[in-house]
């Protein structure tokens, strides 16, 4: 059985994000992929950005098994099965003491903070700030607004959609994501404008 899942827009997007990741990528250690998602893209990202290792992550079950199969189709020598990861949790699965594959040196996250109440936020930069080592980065790509404003009428009707499934859900005012990494001891650098009224920003443990 085929479990894998299929997400059109990974493949508009993966090329514009592979292009930015590999400016701004260390140069070894892991990457902590949070909320894999179906797996497209991480099955796209790890062959490419070889010798870093490349570690995907879920909390959904079915999505964790999406990722599971698409690893199975193609594989890496660089690509880690999925891990279940809540971000919401103090002590993340990968920060065990059997976990082998330190140093995490990035974590890259897309299209998750907007789809999810603000809680996977806090925890996501609690996270970052207690895996990552000085220098280390982050990496978050979705809609974003700026001083409350959205960046396109097409993201305004995309939040509103999101606020009629959960009204904790919404596209985040990048100011208050910058907040939240500043209490954890990260900095934001950088804003790259995506096609599709996307960001990648840039942040970086102090």
């Amino acid at each position: 059985m085929d479990r894998r899942q299929f997400a059109p827009a990974t493949e508009r997007n993966r090329e514009p994000i592979l292009d930015t990741l590999k400016d701004w990528l260390p140069g070894d250690g892991t990457v902590l992929e949070i909320a894999s998602g179906s797996g497209e893209h991480a099955v796209f990202f790890a062959p490419a950005v070889k010798p870093l290792k490349w570690q995907t992550s879920n909390f959904d079950r079915e999505q964790l098994d999406s990722v599971t199969d698409w690893l199975a189709h193609k594989p890496s020598d660089n690509l880690l099965p999925p891990v279940m990861l809540d971000v919401t949790q103090t002590e993340w699965s990968i920060e065990a003491a059997d976990y082998s594959l330190k140093p995490i040196t990035a974590i890259f996250n897309a299209n998750m903070i907007h789809i999810s109440p603000w809680q996977t936020c806090e925890g996501l930069m609690a996270g970052a700030s207690r895996i990552l080592p000085a220098g280390g980065r982050l990496f978050l790509y979705g809609p974003f607004k700026f001083n409350g404003q959205h960046t396109a009428p097409s993201n305004k009707k995309f939040e509103e959609w999101l606020k009629s499934l959960d009204p904790e859900y919404g596209i985040r005012n990048i100011e208050d994501v910058r907040e939240e990494a500043v209490k954890n001891g990260i900095r934001h650098i950088i804003a790259r404008p995506m096609p599709a009224n996307n960001f990648f920003h840039l942040f970086e443990k102090i």
